[in-house]
């Protein structure tokens, strides 16, 4: 992926420059201290991937991020995880990354990248975002809740359920309601855990207590099961 660094501290794009050094699927194109010569880059030259510090004097990262009009993939740069909440309204947002950046969890951006990257270029049923997320299935994700990123534990999660615009995710520990829709949601969830057995809701396969006619019973929530789920969840609990 060819990929360039937008950053206003000197520091930082060094220790990116670093890091992209040693991925081998990655090809550093260029550098910038700022967002204005990254954007007249840009006008000529097409990248993969764009690492984009958010606060940066005079023109912000959401500022950039706004005038793309056919964006790459970006991984978020902040020192304040804070900053990026607006920016994940962006399908393109690949991931962020806390100052200061370790070697391990730029590694994982970069594998995130390379799955986004795999599920764009073959749209087909047999390799979806989907599917390659269930292979490789993360612990946890993160919600916006009040200007807030609050990271949710997947396996802790028994129900997703959606209520006009938003959605109630359901843990083992506390109820969440978040501005979604279940279909968005539906991608970020792994497969080999979760199902959609209704169209308002997706259920936790391993949370399942009881099954009777057309429905679940998960802790003490009774789900409808559609007609046209019915038989995916009964092929799917076989291999429970």
């Amino acid at each position: 992926m060819d990929c360039i660094i937008i950053d206003d501290e000197k520091m930082a794009r060094v220790v990116l420059k670093t890091l992209c050094n040693e991925i081998n699927s990655l090809h550093l194109v260029e550098e910038f201290p700022n967002a204005i010569e990254a954007m007249k880059f840009l006008n000529d030259n097409k990248v993969d991937l764009i690492f984009l510090d958010i606060h940066m004097p005079a023109f912000s990262g959401l500022d950039f991020i706004k005038t793309l009009k056919s964006p790459p993939k970006i991984i978020l740069i902040t020192s304040d995880p804070q900053f990026a909440i607006e920016a994940f309204e962006y399908d393109f947002i690949v991931d962020y990354l806390l100052k200061p950046i370790t070697a391990t969890r730029f590694q994982k951006a970069i594998h995130k990248a390379e799955k986004f990257e795999l599920a764009s270029a073959d749209p087909s049923p047999v390799v979806t975002a989907k599917t390659l997320v269930s292979k490789d299935i993360d612990n946890d994700f993160y919600i916006n809740i009040d200007r807030r990123l609050i990271k949710i534990d997947l396996p802790s999660i028994y129900l997703v359920e959606a209520k006009g615009d938003y959605i109630k995710i359901k843990t083992e520990e506390k109820e969440y309601t978040v501005h979604s829709t279940l279909k968005k949601i539906e991608e970020k969830l792994p497969d080999a855990l979760f199902l959609k057995v209704h169209r308002s809701y997706i259920i936790n396969l391993k949370k399942i207590i009881d099954i009777e006619d057309n429905s679940v019973l998960i802790k003490r929530d009774v789900i409808p099961v559609s007609r046209s789920k019915r038989p995916e969840l009964m092929k799917r609990l076989d291999l429970l």
